[in-house]
């Protein structure tokens, strides 16, 4: 069966269309390219101009700036006096120095002080080697139009310092004499610094067209067009430039639009420039910006605008193409979108039930970490209690004796007051009363270290505590013939603390010690005092076996113990641990290099000022 359809063009006709399109793109970038660069080149100088604009403005404010400060210094009255009498030395430094320090005041390069032949009598730079003192500018133009009681003013290279700067001078008058000159210069060299590093470079040209300011230093010095030798030596007589140095650039200028230029140099390339004029100085400020951007640019443009030609008519031909291959994906994204949906639905509802099993595992935790804290406040209290138990038991021998001695006092009291024997009796009256106070402390003591202390944090004699802890741990010391050494010092030191608190630290301090030598046949607990830099440090040492090294990580972890089970909670060293940090100490345990362990309360000493309270 025969096929029927669109034949194909024919091959000179497709290739007619292509040279077609070729053609067009080529009369194209003939026509439109040199509209397209000038386009470019415009965009290039009207940006450039901004820049221009700020240079212009740097340079007018400086020159504001340092123009009235010659005719203020002028006005000191010290300068005719030195004028007057320039061999007073005293007076020469001091004014060199006041210039010295107006100079580093307003940023000037320098300023000097000239009598009227010249001769610089005073200068800023005086400590310099290059010093302008003793010698003469009497050469230069600003000096004698200051001379002539005029604002003088002069850019040039300096004959003495070598850097290039601009001068202001202003006239020393005596009454209605002119009897000196002060001039002030400040360099250029700032501005160069800030107008590198941009892609256009900016020249300053005086009125003889000498470049004397650019941030490319090999312009320095160059002319825009020859001199004529009445102008290089007028140069020469005042010294303004190095001759040999004044070379022209050979630049060649054509219009472009309004103030903006192209400019051809030389070795250097083509500039899109601009100008712009500073009268008060007679400068030129002129910017040159390289054109190999714009017309980079415009190259681009130009490509871009062939290139969009080129692809419009296969933009056309894959255009149907393409539409029906965008409804067939459309199809395909709207059901895996539809699938999307239905598996985020899903996820969605197992991450609901995760997050309510997550809100109820968090309920759980605080409900459990509530309880916890409230067992282990009730176990640090039952460990005190059994602490307790314990030292009662032993102190019960220093509540018998006292009632013993109570006792026989007032059975012989009465025997004297049988007598009439009144003095004897009252006397053992007063013992019995002295018994009964010693038995009321030990029952404070054991009361307040059973309950939770609310003492502040305050001056506390030291010594005192150790000797209260001691006399409460006496019976079980006793009872293990242990040896209590003590290096103390002999008077009362003050630590900051609470008095029972402290007690209850140092107590169980002694005890662990006195645990630790259950086994040893000498056990000897040595005790030490010492007072260093405004802290005060207390040391418990025994001779028993020591820690280990996992001891020492958790020693004083709550409920951690090394004791063995029904001898102790493991609250005690955690107890007296935050104790000490209450009072703004430290307690810390490490092993002693002869044996056993040693523990060291770090406190700071109490002054006239401690009003710190501690924590409860």
């Amino acid at each position: 069966m025969r096929r029927t359809g669109p034949s194909p063009l024919p091959v000179s006709r497709a290739t007619r269309a292509l040279l077609a399109v070729v053609a067009a793109a080529v009369a194209l970038s003939v026509l439109a390219l040199p509209r397209i660069e000038r386009f470019f080149l415009i965009e290039t100088g009207r940006q450039s101009e901004a820049t221009l604009t700020l240079a212009v403005e740097a340079l007018e404010g400086a020159l504001r700036r340092y123009q009235p400060l010659p005719a203020l210094i002028a006005e000191r009255p010290q300068l005719p006096a030195l004028l007057a009498d320039p061999g007073n030395t005293t007076l020469q430094a001091r004014i060199n120095e006041e210039l010295r320090q107006t100079a580093h005041l307003v940023s000037a390069s320098d300023i000097y002080l000239m009598d009227i032949t010249g001769m610089t009598i005073a200068a800023s730079n005086y400590r310099q080697d290059r010093t302008f003192l003793g010698r003469s500018f009497e050469f230069r133009p600003y000096f004698t139009q200051a001379l002539d009681g005029g604002l003088g003013r002069y850019f040039a290279l300096g004959t003495t310092s070598l850097e290039r700067g601009y001068f202001y001078a202003a006239p020393v008058e005596d009454g209605t004499r002119i009897v000196g000159v002060v001039a002030l210069k400040f360099t250029v060299d700032g501005f160069e610094d800030a107008w590198r590093g941009g892609e256009a470079d900016i020249i300053v040209t005086d009125r003889r067209g000498i470049v004397f300011m650019s941030n490319r230093p090999e312009w320095h010095f160059r002319t825009l067009h020859p001199l004529e030798a009445e102008e290089l030596a007028a140069i020469a007589g005042t010294r303004q430039y190095p001759l040999e140095r004044i070379l022209p650039l050979m630049a060649q200028n054509r219009d472009l639009q309004d103030r903006l230029r192209l400019t051809s140099i030389d070795g250097a390339g083509d500039f899109v420039s601009s100008s712009r004029v500073i009268p008060e100085a007679g400068w030129t400020v002129t910017i040159l910006h390289p054109t190999a951007p714009a017309r980079s640019q415009a190259l681009t443009m130009l490509a871009l605008l062939v290139l969009g030609i080129l692809l419009a008519g296969l933009v056309a031909g894959v255009f149907l193409q393409r539409r029906a291959r965008l409804v067939e994906r459309f199809d395909l994204q709207r059901l895996q979108h539809a699938l999307l949906e239905k598996r985020v639905a899903e996820r969605t509802a197992d991450l609901n039930q995760v997050n309510r099993q997550l809100i109820q595992e968090i309920e759980d935790r605080k409900a459990t970490e509530h309880r916890l804290r409230q067992t282990q406040n009730e176990l640090v209290q039952a460990g005190k209690l059994a602490a307790l138990g314990q030292m009662s038991a032993a102190l019960s021998h220093e509540f018998n004796q006292p009632l013993a001695a109570v006792k026989s006092y007032a059975e012989n009291a009465a025997a004297f007051l049988d007598r009439g024997r009144d003095a004897e009796a009252r006397q053992n009256v007063t013992l019995i009363s002295q018994m009964a106070d010693r038995m009321a402390a030990i029952s404070k003591h054991l009361r307040n270290f059973a309950r939770r202390p609310q003492d502040r944090a305050g001056p506390v004699p030291l010594m005192g505590v150790l000797d209260d802890a001691l006399g409460l741990m006496a019976p079980r010391l006793k009872a293990a013939r242990a040896v209590v050494v003590q290096d103390r010092p002999e008077g009362e030191i003050a630590v900051m603390g609470g008095r029972v608190r402290l007690q209850q630290v140092v107590m169980n301090l002694v005890s662990n010690a006195l645990d630790a030598m259950e086994d040893q046949s000498a056990p000897r607990l040595e005790i030490a005092v010492h007072a260093d830099a405004g802290r005060v440090q207390l040391t418990v040492r025994d001779v028993g076996p020591g820690l280990s090294d996992d001891t020492l990580a958790q020693l004083f972890d709550p409920f951690f113990t090394t004791k063995s089970p029904g001898k102790g909670l493991g609250l005690g060293l955690s107890i007296s641990y935050n104790i000490v940090r209450d009072f703004g100490g430290t307690l810390g345990a490490c092993n002693h290099p002869d044996g056993g362990a040693v523990f060291t309360v770090d406190l700071a000493a109490a002054t006239d000022h401690s009003h710190e309270v501690a924590a409860q």
